[in-house]
């Protein structure tokens, strides 16, 4: 399973793929909306986690495009500005989890579960 992770801050990248990879995952790290765009154009993700806030086009505007693509890989947002507002327009987006920055590797790991609906590397 390859999950595509996409945050304009390293740390996150660095964390989400390091939490990930300990699980058997296969994981593709990119910082912009546009580099998810070509990567998502290139090869086949199973799942996608994405920052809602990021320069330029953000994590909100990558969902909206894919839906109009009719892309329905399962989507994971994550965000450090967690308000009602926000996950709620996440969710109309079509977001399958929503996770608060900072996050735990557990609750990381709960939101793939919830979303891919089985254990990571199973």
């Amino acid at each position: 399973m390859k999950i595509l992770v996409v945050d304009d801050e390293t740390v996150v990248l660095e964390s989400c793929k390091k939490i990930l990879n300990s699980e058997g995952l296969e994981v593709a790290l990119m910082s912009s909306v546009d580099d998810a765009l070509a990567a998502l154009d290139k090869e086949n993700f199973s799942l996608l986690l994405v920052d809602i806030k990021m320069p330029k086009r953000d994590g909100l505007c990558l969902m909206e495009i894919l839906r109009k693509r009719e892309n329905t890989i399962p989507i994971i947002v994550m965000s450090g500005y967690s308000t009602d507002e926000t996950i709620n327009e996440a969710k109309q987006m079509g977001a399958n989890a929503f996770i608060a920055k900072p996050f735990t590797p557990e609750e990381l790991l709960g939101a793939v579960r919830k979303a891919i609906g089985k254990e990571p590397g199973k």
